[in-house]
């Protein structure tokens, strides 16, 4: 199965590592690739699976765990002259995706944040959505992040829209640990 997540509302990425949490506990091998976000931002969904890769390690239940960070920072935080960078960073992420797809290397994978890759055009959609069709068909992939491209939402078998009907922040509140982040 091929799933989007896409739109303005929170939930996305949660949604998908719900998914990626039904995976491994039905022993499907789960592979994480965030992209934009920099490997120096430590998030609660990293640390927890990567707790569930030692289960998985410790007592043989559950499935491995991989968790791959493809990005250089997200875009508003860059630096001028910075894009050459952030660009060859999420082409790299998704060159290792697909040869790990066509190497049949994982089960279930979620390309958390990719869809800003493909609306900047770092990511060739008519590509992704190529070697996401010629993938086996059991490997399954959910991808989250604002303003799906409309031909990677045509060939998903799933997609679900978040809408934003009010958020915290829209009252001046910052993100909070263990909510946003």
């Amino acid at each position: 199965m091929l799933a989007v997540h896409t739109g303005a509302g929170k939930g996305k990425s949660t949604a998908a590592f719900g998914m990626a949490l039904r995976a491994w506990n039905a022993g499907l091998s789960v592979a994480v690739f965030q992209f934009v976000k920099s490997a120096k931002w430590k998030v609660g969904e990293e640390a927890a699976f990567a707790a569930l890769g030692d289960v998985h390690e410790q007592h043989r239940i559950g499935a491995p765990v991989e968790w791959h960070k493809m990005g250089a920072g997200w875009s508003w935080t860059r630096k001028a002259g910075s894009e050459v960078d952030h660009a060859a960073a999420a082409a790299d992420g998704w060159a290792e995706v697909a040869r790990r797809l066509a190497a049949q290397r994982h089960d279930f994978y979620v390309l958390d944040e990719f869809t800003y890759p493909l609306k900047w055009g770092w990511v060739d959609v008519d590509e992704v959505v190529e070697v996401l069709s010629a993938r086996p068909g059991h490997q399954h992939v959910v991808i989250t992040g604002r303003d799906a491209p409309q031909r990677l939402v045509e060939a998903a078998d799933l997609v679900t829209e978040m809408t934003k009907v009010r958020h915290p922040m829209d009252a001046g509140r910052k993100g909070q640990k263990g909510i946003e982040w």
